[in-house]
């Protein structure tokens, strides 16, 4: 079981002390994320939820391998495409090369148009939504317009895969904001978040799948909550 604070702490120990590039890290997490869909048999098509920090840059890989897969995708994006940055840039900067139709939402939609895109691949309609929103550093309740959004995608009947955590549940305690996606498939790296031992959380994890990243996976959990490698 890995707390907020040692996710961080565990990629960091890739990054800095191994010099696995974040990048890798992120590809990795995307393609397996990517790979459950598939293995899932995912129909006529995904939408990929993308929020503005690495959750969204694994969204951004998972279109990737999604649209090399021949699945028809579409990528919406919770941020202006300016406000990525790092790997989450270059990724995104492949998919637009990549001519992936990519929406940037606008958050003075309203729902019947909003959820219209949301459920939409243009001329045909998705069956698995991707929760790419926000990871494992997010806590307490969701800001509006994001409660609004969340609650949209709960309405609707498709499938949903969150990324990592789904958007509004706690990694540390369990607990779901007021609104937090129900996911069908929560794919989780590196190891089971603390939060997800809470009964509470079950109705938004859905089926949890572990899958590795690059990160290590044996290390030693100290006291004071800090990772290092196993010698």
């Amino acid at each position: 079981m890995l707390s907020r604070n040692q996710c961080r702490s565990a990629d960091r120990l890739a990054i800095e002390s191994l010099g696995i590039p974040a990048i890798v890290l992120m590809e990795n997490a995307g393609r397996s994320c990517a790979e459950t869909l598939l293995a899932l048999r995912t129909g006529d098509g995904v939408v990929i939820c993308c929020g503005p920090g690495n959750n969204g840059g694994d969204g951004f890989v998972i279109a990737r391998h999604l649209f090399n897969a021949g699945i028809r995708v579409t990528v919406i994006l919770f941020a202006a495409p300016e406000k990525y940055t790092g790997a989450a840039s270059i990724n995104l900067r492949i998919i637009e090369r990549l001519k992936i139709r990519i929406i940037e939402f606008n958050y003075d939609w309203n729902a019947e148009t909003a959820t219209e895109k949301l459920v939409s691949m243009g001329r045909f309609s998705a069956t698995w939504i991707v929760d790419a929103i926000l990871g494992t550093g997010s806590t307490g309740p969701l800001r509006s317009p994001l409660q609004r959004i969340v609650e949209l995608i709960n309405a609707t009947d498709l499938n949903v895969l969150a990324v990592d955590i789904p958007t509004g549940l706690d990694c540390d305690t369990g607990d779901p904001a007021p609104v937090a996606i129900r996911a069908d498939v929560t794919c989780t790296f590196i190891a089971a978040k603390t939060g997800f031992q809470n009964p509470k959380s079950a109705p938004y994890l859905g089926h949890l799948k572990v899958i590795g990243i690059g990160a290590p996976n044996d290390v030693i959990i100290k006291p004071e909550g800090q990772l290092s490698e196993r010698q």
